[in-house]
C-alpha cells in the first residue's frame, strides 16, 4: 500500500478493476486493453502481493515477464521498482542491447534469482540456451503487447521460452487487439482463461484529430510551420522509417527547434537518455519510428504528428493514444501525401467517421485533393483546386471521399 501511495495511485482503472480480482483467484487470463489504461498496473499489483504474501515462496525467478521491446521492458521495470520499493520482492529488466556488465547482472540473477523478470523474448531466450537460467518454480507467466511480439516475429522465441516453463502456472496474457494469431497462440498457452475486453480500438474522443493532404515536398516545411505558428510544450512526431526521422530532425534543429530523435541505431543508452529528457520535459520535441508507438507511458505530451501515415489503423490509434493522457486534452495532426491517401481512407473506415480536413498554410503553396479511390494517379488536381477545409470546421465542412 505505501508503494501504491508513493506510486500516485488513487482510484483503479477500468482495466485494473476487472483484472485483478481474477488475478488474485489465481485464473488465467487473456485482456483486451488499449495503451494507456493502466493494465501494467493490473498484473504489477497481484503479482508483488502474491510473493509476499506466499508462505512457501523461494523468490527464484517467480514471474516472467515478456514484452517486445527494451523500452517497454524498462518502463515496466520502473514502475515494478516504485510499486514494490516497500517490500523485499526483488526484479530485473533483461533486454539486449547492453554492455558487458549488464550481461553478467542479468547472468547472476537469472541463476540465482528475482522474484520478476521482465525481458524481451530474443534475449530471454539467449540467456535460457546458456543453461543457467533457474526456471523450476515459475510460477507467472505474462506476455504483454502479445500482438507487437507477433507482429515483430517473437512467436518462436516466446514458444521456445514457455517450453522451459513448469507445466504448472498461471498465465496473463494482454493484447491491444484480438486477431486469430493471438487467440491461436491463448488456446495452445492458455487454461480455461478469463477473457477481458477493454479496448475498441477507437482513439479518446478527447483527442482533437485533423488531417493535412500534402504533397511530400511540404511535409518538413508543414512541421516547422506548425510548431512555431503554436507554442506547445511537448511534441512527439512518428515516421515510418529511420531515415525520415534523421532528416527530419537534423531540419528541425537546423531552424533553430529544439528536438531529438530515437530509433534503432542508437546506442541503448543514448536513447534511454533521450527518452529520459523527453519525459522530464527538458526536451520539447521528439522524432521516433514505431518503437514508441505502443506501450510507452509518457503523460503530459499535447501534440502528436503523423508525419507519415501509420501501416494499419491499430497503429494509427496506439500513436495519437500518445497524447490526452488521464484528464489531459491533446492534438493529434496526420501528414497524408497523395501515394498514403488509399492507407489513409482505410484508417478513417476503423475510426467509423472521417478524420476532419485542416488548412494547409497558403505559403506552402498548391495542395492534391482528397481522392483516395485514385490512387497514385491523384497527383496534382490540376483539374480543379480543393480550397482546403478550415481547421477545426465543423462535420459539414468536411470533405467526402
Amino acid at each position: 500500500m505505501e508503494g501504491i501511495d508513493a506510486s500516485g495511485y488513487e482510484d483503479a482503472t477500468p482495466v485494473q478493476e476487472q483484472v485483478i480480482p481474477h488475478i488474485m483467484a489465481g485464473k488465467d487470463l487473456i485482456a483486451s486493453a488499449q495503451t494507456g489504461t493502466g493494465k501494467t498496473a493490473a498484473f504489477l499489483l497481484p503479482l508483488i502481493n502474491k510473493i509476499i504474501t506466499d508462505p512457501g515462496e523461494d523468490h527464484t525467478n517467480t514471474a516472467l515477464v515478456i514484452v517486445p521491446t527494451r523500452e517497454l521492458a524498462i518502463q515496466i521495470a520502473q514502475h515494478m521498482e516504485g510499486l514494490s520499493y516497500f517490500t523485499s520482492v526483488s526484479s530485473i529488466a533483461v533486454f539486449g542491447g547492453g554492455d558487458g556488465n549488464a550481461f553478467v547482472q542479468e547472468k547472476k540473477a537469472l541463476s540465482h534469482g528475482a522474484d520478476v523478470v521482465i525481458c524481451t523474448p530474443g534475449k530471454m531466450m539467449a540467456h535460457i540456451k546458456m543453461g543457467y537460467v533457474k526456471l523450476d518454480g515459475l510460477k507467472y507467466l505474462v506476455l504483454d503487447e502479445a500482438d507487437r511480439m507477433l507482429d515483430m516475429g517473437f512467436y518462436d522465441d516466446i514458444m521456445f521460452i514457455i517450453g522451459h516453463l513448469p507445466k504448472k502456472r498461471q498465465n496473463l496474457l494482454f493484447s491491444a487487439t484480438m486477431p486469430h494469431k493471438i487467440r491461436d497462440m491463448a488456446r495452445k498457452i492458455l487454461h480455461a482463461p478469463v477473457e477481458i475486453n477493454i479496448s475498441i480500438s477507437k482513439p479518446p474522443e478527447k483527442i482533437i484529430q485533423q488531417a493535412f493532404m500534402v504533397y511530400d515536398t511540404q511535409k518538413i516545411p508543414l512541421v516547422k510551420i506548425l510548431l512555431k505558428k503554436r507554442d506547445f510544450k511537448s511534441v512527439l512526431i512518428f515516421c515510418s522509417s529511420k531515415l525520415s526521422v534523421k532528416q527530419l530532425t537534423r531540419d528541425l534543429k537546423r531552424g533553430g527547434i529544439p528536438a531529438d530523435e530515437i530509433h534503432s541505431d542508437l546506442e541503448q543508452s543514448n536513447r534511454e537518455e533521450v527518452l529520459m529528457r523527453f519525459k522530464s520535459g527538458r526536451l520539447p520535441v521528439l522524432v521516433a519510428t514505431d518503437i514508441l508507438s505502443r506501450g510507452i507511458d509518457i503523460d503530459n505530451i499535447d501534440l502528436v504528428i503523423n508525419y507519415d501515415v501509420p501501416h494499419d489503423g491499430e497503429d494509427y490509434v496506439h500513436r495519437i493514444g500518445r497524447t490526452a493522457r488521464a484528464a489531459a486534452d491533446g492534438t493529434a495532426y496526420t501528414f497524408v501525401s497523395v501515394k498514403e491517401q488509399r492507407k489513409f481512407m482505410a484508417i478513417e473506415r476503423l475510426l467509423g467517421k472521417p478524420v476532419p480536413q485542416a488548412t494547409v498554410p497558403e505559403e506552402l503553396g498548391e495542395t492534391p485533393a482528397y481522392n483516395p479511390s485514385a490512387g497514385s494517379r491523384n497527383e496534382g488536381n490540376r483539374g480543379g483546386f480543393k480550397k482546403p477545409m478550415r481547421s477545426g470546421g465543423s462535420g459539414n465542412n468536411r470533405r467526402h471521399s
